[in-house]
């Protein structure tokens, strides 16, 4: 059984290298039939399930996934930009959103992370009332698909580094009386953004904020400096073959959070769900690191995997839970 995951593995690992090689050779990743048929392949290859830890590979496998995250990132970036505009000359845009072709795929996260979010928010009937989504891009499919479907009475304030992407997103809304009075966008860089963190009941962290372990670790450490105790911490990561693709959050790095449950989707969702809730006690920080009680730290410590079904009304979903 070992030789035969180890010889998957290098199957694996050979295909994503091959497929890297021909991205990385590229003189653009706008969407294209190559570029489009090149991330089909890639995507294919990474998301069946797969046991593989990519950090135990060498250092050469190390630097093309983090060069492959970094093209990854970018050919989205493109790819929801693309789609915005489209999106934006209707007159109005929500009624068209199926035209993304991976928009049933936000449907299926959208509604995990709900239900996530219910499970772990509140004792009581509460809903939040303050969302923020940092990293929400041209295309805010998170923002929309909760706001829409899930959350339809909380405000969702949304954040991203670039005013071109927000002023794409905010077209997107502007013709909706609900959506538009509801979703508000704020060009920062959320580094530079302090005491408002501490408004926020729940904040969503996008999946390519933070593109390595080092980047995403000093904003997961801000946002545990000024986030409100008690407040929720949502982050996408990877498992698996899916590392390939997004970058992974060691749940041993959430220093200033107690760590409630991860969630490895098992189908096309890509992306895992970390859901994790502010200490209420005090956190003193000095140079930069969190000083935590470690037992507090520790008891939050993952339990292994229990795959169980997943039902919601998109159909099943099959994944990984690892309930703290």
């Amino acid at each position: 059984m070992e030789s035969l995951q180890v010889q998957e593995e290098s199957i694996l690992i050979e295909k994503v290298c091959q497929i890297y090689e021909k991205l990385s050779k590229l003189e653009t990743l706008k969407p294209s039939k190559d570029v489009d048929n090149l991330f089909t392949q890639l995507v294919h290859a990474c998301i069946p399930h797969s046991s593989i830890n990519i950090a135990n590979h060498s250092a050469n496998i190390q630097e093309i996934r983090s060069k492959l995250i970094r093209l990854c990132g970018q050919a989205e970036g493109l790819l929801e930009a693309h789609f915005s505009t489209i999106l934006g000359s209707f007159k109005n845009p929500l009624h068209h959103l199926n035209i993304f072709p991976y928009y049933s795929n936000y449907l299926k996260l959208g509604r995990l992370e709900y239900d996530i979010l219910n499970k772990h928010y509140s004792t009581t009937s509460e809903t939040p009332k303050r969302v923020a989504f940092v990293g929400s891009g041209p295309l805010p499919f998170t923002s929309i698909v909760l706001a829409s479907y899930h959350l339809k009475d909380t405000t969702f304030h949304n954040y991203d580094i670039d005013s071109t992407a927000n002023s794409m997103a905010s077209r997107l809304v502007s013709a909706d009386q609900d959506l538009s009075k509801r979703m508000v966008f704020h060009t920062a860089d959320i580094m530079d953004v302090t005491d408002e963190l501490k408004d926020y009941d729940v904040i969503f962290l996008a999946a390519l904020v933070g593109m390595n372990m080092d980047e995403k670790n000093k904003v997961i450490q801000h946002l545990a400096k000024y986030m409100a105790p008690g407040a929720l911490l949502m982050l996408r990561s990877a498992h698996g073959a899916r590392a390939f693709l997004y970058p992974v959050v060691d749940p041993n790095v959430l220093h200033g959070f107690n760590v409630l449950s991860i969630f490895h989707p098992d189908d096309d969702v890509i992306n895992s769900v970390v859901i994790s809730r502010k200490f209420v006690e005090p956190v003193n920080i000095d140079n930069n690191y969190l000083h935590l009680d470690i037992g507090s730290l520790m008891a939050s410590s993952c339990k292994y995997c229990d795959i169980q079904p997943f039902n919601h009304p998109l159909g099943q979903m099959k994944m990984i839970d690892e309930s703290m």
